[in-house]
């Protein structure tokens, strides 16, 4: 722990670590604050979930999975896996210009995050979307709320590490002072939205609880704004601190906002939850990726959800439905068809997690005339691969 002798605070060599590379961080922010601001097509309006398009321009997002924000967050090898994810992002974020970005799960590994408020390290995570502008909305993993978990190492000879644990009267305000309690889904949703213009995400209806990050957006044309181009589905897909399901109150939830916004399924619908589905593990590929399915890695078994609620017998008998985007697997990047719906999976982006296959982001892109929703990876080294059309 850090030692306090009298107005000093002694910190250990990984903290200073550790705090470098926040003001790295913080300068890196600082300097795309005085660039030209990205021009988004993506405006803020009344009510707050509506997304607009540009006139004549197709609708880009960016999908960004599995960042693992403060993992190993005492060593210095944590810090800098957060660095390498900010470059990732930012890469993507200057070669494709998006309009819009899904923060998919996983943005933080709390289990590793021994500070009061967590939301230190998921605000780094969304630092290089807020730094150009553009706008983005975020669902939960099962990552994000986990409960501390203490390394066994630590009990060992050498004992626990000195940590980031500044006394409480310093001018971090407890904010970075050690508890290990975690950080609630709840608590980290009012972070982000209570201190982000940018921010689409919502809580969702209090009785979906646990489950936080239920919700719509709409995405509206400049050319026809009174009628929805597309509409977004968010859903909590668990675990952390419950298990990792969509509830029958989440169903029964989307059933009846979907019914009731888009009765006819004429509006084309997307959906984003972070832990995949049982339907994944029934269309994945046996070996090589093979047509219909698309992509580059299919290195990992489907890691799927604890139970089946309902929500994919519903997605399937929706024609509106034209795909479902999950992360949680980093080895897996295909998308898959399922009775007409196509199950994707985004590209493994953080540095954080496990696996050493190259970082990377699912991109979407949606024309309105002809209407096509479009998705590709780009790398982080600038290549793109793995196009298909999810519209047909």
């Amino acid at each position: 722990m850090a030692q306090s002798l009298s107005n000093f605070t002694i910190f250990s060599l990984p903290y200073l670590s550790f705090l470098f590379q926040a003001i790295v961080l913080t300068v890196e922010s600082s300097n795309h604050q005085h660039e030209q601001p990205h021009q988004t097509g993506v405006l803020r309006t009344t009510p707050e979930n509506l997304i607009r398009t540009r006139a004549g321009a197709p609708l880009k997002i960016a999908l960004f999975a599995d960042l693992h924000f403060g993992e190993d967050a005492w060593t210095d090898w944590g810090p800098q896996q957060d660095v390498n994810s900010i470059k990732v992002m930012s890469s993507v974020l200057d070669s494709e210009t998006p309009d819009f970005v899904v923060y998919l799960g996983d943005v933080i590994t709390a289990n590793n995050i021994p500070i009061a408020n967590a939301s230190f390290y998921w605000d780094q995570a969304l630092s290089p979307t807020r730094s150009r502008g553009i706008p983005w909305a975020s669902v939960f993993g099962n990552h994000d709320d986990a409960p501390f978990v203490w390394p066994m190492e630590w009990f060992s000879a050498t004992g626990i590490p000195q940590l980031v644990c500044p006394v409480v009267n310093s001018s971090y305000s407890g904010e970075l002072e050690c508890s290990f309690r975690g950080t609630s889904r709840l608590e980290l949703m009012k972070n982000e939205m209570d201190n982000n213009l940018l921010s689409f995400s919502r809580s969702g209806p209090k009785d979906l609880w646990p489950g936080i990050s239920n919700y719509v957006l709409q995405i509206l044309s400049q050319e026809t704004p009174q009628t929805p181009l597309v509409y977004l589905y968010f859903l909590d897909s668990g675990g952390g601190t419950y298990p990792e399901v969509i509830s029958s109150a989440q169903v029964e939830w989307f059933k009846r906002i979907s019914e009731e916004i888009n009765p006819d399924s004429r509006v084309p619908e997307l959906i984003f939850w972070h832990i995949p589905s049982k339907a994944y593990k029934k269309v994945a590929p046996k070996f090589k990726i093979r047509k219909p399915c698309v992509g580059s890695i299919n290195k990992e078994k489907v890691a799927a959800q604890e139970a089946e609620m309902g929500i994919m017998k519903i997605l399937v008998t929706r024609p509106s439905i034209k795909a479902v985007f999950v992360g949680h697997n980093h080895g897996l990047d295909w998308c898959c068809p399922y009775r007409k719906v196509w199950l994707c999976f985004a590209r493994h982006t953080g540095y954080g997690g496990y696996g050493n296959w190259p970082r990377g982001s699912r991109i979407l892109e949606i024309n309105e005339e002809p209407f096509s929703i479009k998705s590709w990876i780009r790398m982080e080294d600038g290549s793109v691969h793995s196009e298909v059309i999810l519209s047909s």
